[in-house]
Formats: structure tokens, C-alpha cells, sequence
């Protein structure tokens, strides 16, 4: 595939990334900032993420923000937080037409970047506090957030599962925070984080569409933070797994979730990371797998069956909505598809189809400026430099072989089942 050109450039206090592409109609910028997950930061991001993004000091309401997007003919803005391994990443994007492409010849480019430094360099606080009403109504906008995990039962699952699995690692931390936390961060505890993050989180801004690269580092030269010391990459915590854990819980539902956690210690950038891929596609990841035909259509023994891989973590997740007296039979036969991959009952079909899948799934994400930026932002998390070739060329050269040692590799850790009140738990 036609090599992306990424000119990354040292700015103060973050990377800026510039891809020139013809590809699309409109230019994409994504601001990404980068810092340990950690228990007593992680309310503090995610509540900091949703005030920078609901007003600045020279929009002050929500409304304001909104009608200016507007004016800049209808620019999407948002936020997104999310963990990658032991990292927990706030993501600011704004997608902005080409204004190549309008008659009225407004900078819109220019435009966009300024508005990123209004954003994060201009947020609406007096006296080292944040604006008390924006405060009220972000902090109720989390709260709602953080519950609706324990609403969507398959999302919850998921969740405890994690919590379960990696006690004691950052990696069991939320990255939308806690509930009984929010209510404690005042105006001014959260302006002071957000110094903290401004000063000493890994920023990286991405700019990608048809532009003019020394235009954009023109446009790009006021936006300006601290410099900060560059952070050895350290590995995320590995860990042997010496017994499978069992944790069943019961709420008032109709369909059981048994999830289950694997280790692999496999992580992005590694040299079997492409045959955890494939391993993954063949066992739980796509309609062909192993789990989606023999546990769901053969058995009927599960509403939905699939497995994913955390890259940046070295898991293996596999999820299942089953009925509750089903609960020994379908662990039974989720564990017999593993060791079917083990001793390597794997045929050329599936092999081919997977690569096929995987290929076309991978073409499909970089067509997307946002999904170009999140598989080049692998690369940052990871403190790796995997080509979008590599991608493409290391899945088309796995063998069965391969395959079979990752699956070796591949240990169950923790069971996790949350069960109706009616019926046996098995």
C-alpha cells in the first residue's frame, strides 16, 4: 500500500505530526495527551476532558462553543478518553471542511488550530478556578457517564471482569474515574491538575488532510507548552499465571455474561504480536472463529461469543452472554476451542480466511483519518515503529506454525460470570 508520509516536528512541549494526503474532503486535527493511568489522577482526567471541551474563557457557554463551530461551516468537535495498556489517553479532535474546497476562501485551517489554542490554552477559569457552573453540570454529566456502565450489563461484565483480573495493576483503573470521587474535585483542585497535565503529560497533535506542510507549522507556531523531560518507555507489568480465578456474581438479569481474561504478554511491536492477531481472528474474533461457530450457531449455547485482543496489555479477552444454567457447558467448551488452537486443529481456510479479514478490516481503518491517526498512535503508546506495511506484509507472512506457538502462549487467568437471580449458577 502507498507509504504514508508523517513529518512529525518538535514543538515546545509536544510532537506535531503533519500527514499530507489528498484523500479526503476535509482536514482532521486530533490532539492526544498521554499520562500513567493512575487511581488518584484518573476522576480528575476524565472530568478535566469534558470542561475543556464544554466552554473556553472566550466562549463561556456550551452554546457559544457550539455557534462558533458553526460559523466554521459546521466543524465537529469532541472529546474521547480511553487506556491503552498502562496509559490513560485524553483525545481531542475537531474535523473541518477543506476550505480548498469552498468559494469563500475563509482560513479555516488557521481557524482550527487557533481554536485548539483557545481550547487548551484558554479554558474558562478565573483566579486558578474553573468556572463554578460549567463545574456543576460537567461533574453530573460524569456521574451519568460512569453509571451507565453498571446499566449496560455487557459493558459492566467486561469491566469486572478487568477489575477482577488485574487487581493491583493500573490497568484495573476506570478511564472515566470513580463515581464517589467526582463530588470531591473543587473549581480549583481541578485547575491545578490541569497545570499539572499541561506541564508534564507526552502531547502529540496530529494534523492530516491536503495541506501545506510549512503553512501548518506556521499556523501551529503560538500554540506553545513547556518542554518536558522525554519519559523512558517502560513496558507495562507482565504477570505468570498460576492458577484460573473463578468470580460469579448475580444481579437481576435475564441473560448470563461469562467473560473470561487470558494473559498472553504478547504487546504491539512485538515480533508474535501479527500472530496473536491472527490467532485471534481464527479463535473468537470474526463470524468464522472457532467460538462464534462451535459455541454460538453448533452448541446454541450462547447468545453472542467473540475474544479481542488489549495490544498495549498482553490480554486476551473473550466475551459471552449465555443462559445461567449453561454456565459449566459453555466453559467447558470455550476452554476445549483453546485447546483445539494449541494442538493446532487449525485448517488453511480459516487461515486464509482470517488474513483476508484482517487485511481488508486494516485498509478500511487507515481510510479513515481517524483510524490512520489511532493505528499510528500505536507506535507512540508502545515506544515501537511498526509501518502500515508491517501490518499488511508480517499478517500475510504468519504461518500455522506461528499461530500455534502464540497459542501456547495464550493462558487463561481469570473466569468471570455474572449470573441472573433465577436459575443455577452452575
Amino acid at each position: 500500500m502507498e507509504l504514508v508520509k508523517e513529518n512529525v516536528i518538535k514543538k515546545p512541549g509536544y510532537n506535531l505530526h503533519i500527514i499530507k494526503t489528498d484523500k479526503y474532503k476535509t482536514n482532521s486535527l486530533i490532539w492526544k495527551m498521554k499520562a500513567p493511568l493512575r487511581e488518584e489522577t484518573a476522576t480528575y482526567r476524565a472530568l478535566l476532558s469534558q470542561i475543556l471541551q464544554s466552554n473556553t474563557k472566550s466562549y463561556p457557554t456550551t452554546a457559544a462553543l457550539r455557534s462558533y463551530l458553526d460559523e466554521l461551516y459546521g466543524a465537529s468537535f469532541y472529546t474521547d478518553l480511553s487506556k491503552k495498556g498502562e496509559f490513560h489517553i485524553l483525545t481531542f479532535s475537531l474535523e473541518i471542511a477543506n476550505e480548498k474546497f469552498l468559494q469563500d476562501k475563509t482560513p479555516l485551517l488557521q481557524k482550527a488550530v487557533q481554536f485548539f489554542g483557545e481550547v487548551l490554552l484558554n479554558p474558562n477559569a478565573t483566579n486558578q478556578a474553573f468556572d463554578e457552573l460549567t463545574m456543576d453540570k460537567e461533574k453530573r454529566t460524569l456521574k451519568q457517564r460512569i453509571q451507565s456502565v453498571f446499566d449496560d450489563k455487557m459493558r459492566y461484565a467486561s469491566v469486572r471482569l478487568v477489575e477482577e483480573m488485574c487487581k493491583g495493576e493500573p490497568y484495573a483503573i476506570q478511564a472515566s474515574g470513580e463515581y464517589d470521587k467526582v463530588d470531591d474535585i473543587t473549581a480549583a483542585s481541578l485547575f491545578q491538575y490541569y497545570q499539572q497535565a499541561f506541564s508534564e503529560d507526552e502531547m502529540d497533535f496530529y494534523i492530516i488532510g491536503d495541506v501545506d506542510v510549512n503553512q501548518v507549522e506556521s499556523f501551529c507556531a503560538p500554540l506553545q507548552f513547556e518542554d518536558r523531560p522525554i519519559r523512558p518507555h517502560e513496558r507495562g507489568s507482565e504477570r505468570e499465571v498460576t492458577d484460573i480465578k473463578e468470580v460469579k456474581e448475580t444481579q437481576d438479569i435475564k441473560q448470563g455474561k461469562l467473560n473470561i481474561g487470558c494473559r498472553t504478554n504478547i504487546v504491539y511491536g512485538d515480533p508474535d504480536y501479527f500472530a496473536l492477531q491472527m490467532f485471534n481472528g481464527i479463535f473468537g474474533g470474526f463470524p468464522h472463529s472457532k467460538l462464534f461457530r462451535n459455541v454460538r450457531e453448533k452448541e446454541s449455547l450462547a447468545y453472542y461469543a467473540a475474544s479481542r485482543v488489549e495490544s498495549q496489555k498482553g490480554l486476551l479477552m473473550i466475551m459471552s452472554g449465555i443462559d445461567n444454567k449453561k454456565y459449566d457447558q459453555a466453559l467447558s467448551i470455550i476452554k476445549k476451542q483453546l485447546e483445539l488452537m494449541k494442538t493446532g486443529d487449525i485448517t488453511d481456510e480459516e487461515i486464509n480466511q482470517t488474513k483476508a479479514v484482517i487485511q481488508n478490516q486494516f485498509l478500511e481503518t487507515v481510510d479513515s483519518a481517524r483510524g490512520l491517526i489511532e493505528v499510528l498512535y500505536h507506535n507512540i503508546v508502545a515506544g515501537t515503529n511498526v509501518s502500515l506495511n508491517d501490518w499488511l506484509d508480517k499478517v500475510k507472512e504468519t504461518t500455522k506454525t506461528d499461530i500455534v506457538e502464540v497459542a501456547k502462549k495464550v493462558k487463561m487467568d481469570t473466569v468471570y460470570f455474572l449470573a441472573g437471580t433465577d436459575g443455577d449458577q452452575g
